[in-house]
């Protein structure tokens, strides 16, 4: 049989101890769950099972689990699920399996286990190294477990990546280079650092419009961005995506690559979704969010599946491949009427927000700090 594409897999675990103001994920609170957890865990490698079924042989290049905070599951079932996504597709030599975890001394003395099921990516939501921001951004750590779990992890994990968020309400230029400069040092070769948006419905939204606190300035939020870039730029670590940063190609975060080339990427868990390219259409799949909900569903051989058109995959490529330096390929995002020669783009290249490049549309760095404007302008550039 011939193999299809590359494949990745995303795997949701949607337990927390407590849910931060900002999240609007698809999470639950962990406390009086132990029996559904496990009934979960055997639940996606159930789902694995099925989906594989579906997409024939595939080059798995990566494992993600993500949350939630699926450093709160047993160890054990991280392994076998990872050993599931291993036995039925090709591992890469170079498989990449990340799990996300929160930086709390609890969750560091389970990391040796955790690399022990086969994890060799840890991603750690540092968020801040400062008490008062943790405080502020509802985390369960302060700012010496964040050190000692960043410590921890770097002798665990062969790869460690660390997230931080920046825009803060009164954070100043100043203090957020110190931050980046302290995070630099605790040894991560990949860091990501997400400016904090006010999502619709969560508890900060809420604030905001009670108006508890008020985000920063476009402008200030403008300049924490700048410095972020000409921080670690200066610090060895490229930009190779919006919010990523990596010291090295082989630092990079091939899940995320996987999404934003717009590769095949199979979703487990309550919530989770997926494409997968099915006979050669671009298929979405997405799963039921509550956990009883989407263990019954998979009992029952229940997965939802839906054919994008090819305007809609294209609107995808787009939205993805905008985020990355290399860009995406004029070819697939055609159905959009996107192509070197189209007037929307000379004009983005004209104003210096899109590169000059007859094969592939590719954001310049002035086209990255407007992304959002710009991709949403090319998305519409041939609408009647």
């Amino acid at each position: 049989m011939t193999e299809g594409p590359p494949l990745g897999v995303y795997v949701h675990w949607p337990y927390c101890a407590r849910i931060c103001p900002y999240c609007d994920f698809n999470v639950f609170k962990a406390k009086g769950r132990d029996a559904e957890a496990a009934g979960l865990a055997r639940a996606i490698v159930a789902d694995l099972e099925a989906q594989a079924a579906l997409t024939g042989p595939r080059t798995l290049v990566s494992v993600f689990f993500g949350g939630g905070t699926p450093s709160l599951m047993d160890p054990e079932w991280a392994g076998e699920i990872v050993a599931a996504a291993r036995r039925l597709w090709t591992p890469a030599t170079d498989l990449e399996v990340s799990l996300e975890a929160n930086p709390t001394d609890a969750e560091a003395g389970r990391f040796a286990a955790f690399a022990e099921a086969g994890v060799n990516r840890l991603s750690l939501g540092l968020q801040a190294l400062d008490d008062a921001a943790l405080t502020f951004l509802g985390r369960n750590h302060d700012a010496a477990e964040g050190r000692r779990a960043a410590e921890a992890a770097a002798r665990a994990f062969p790869r460690l990546s660390l997230d931080l968020i920046y825009a803060r309400p009164g954070q100043t230029l100043a203090a957020w280079r110190d931050e980046l400069a302290a995070a630099v040092d605790l040894g991560a070769e990949h860091l990501s650092p997400y400016q904090l948006t006010i999502e619709a419905g969560t508890a900060f939204d809420r604030a905001v419009r009670r108006r508890v606190f008020a985000p920063p300035p476009e402008g200030l939020a403008a300049d924490l961005y700048e410095a972020t870039q000409d921080v670690l730029e200066t610090r060895g670590f490229a930009p190779y995506e919006v919010s990523n940063h990596a010291r090295g190609k082989a630092a990079r975060s091939r899940h995320n690559l996987v999404y934003w080339r717009g590769w095949d990427y199979v979703g487990a868990g309550p919530g989770a979704h997926g494409r997968l390219t099915l006979g050669g259409v671009r298929e979405a799949t997405v799963a039921p969010d509550r956990p009883a909900d989407y263990i019954a569903a998979v009992g029952a051989g229940r997965l939802a599946r839906e054919a994008l058109t090819p305007v809609e995959a294209a609107e995808e490529r787009l939205l993805s491949g905008l985020r990355i330096t290399e860009g995406v390929a004029f070819s697939e995002v055609a159905a959009l009427g996107l192509s070197a020669g189209q007037p929307a783009v000379r004009r983005m290249v004209d104003l210096g927000l899109v590169a000059d490049d007859p094969f592939r549309l590719r954001a310049t760095p002035a086209g990255r700090r407007v992304l959002d404007r710009l991709t949403s302008e090319l998305a519409t550039a041939s609408l009647p």
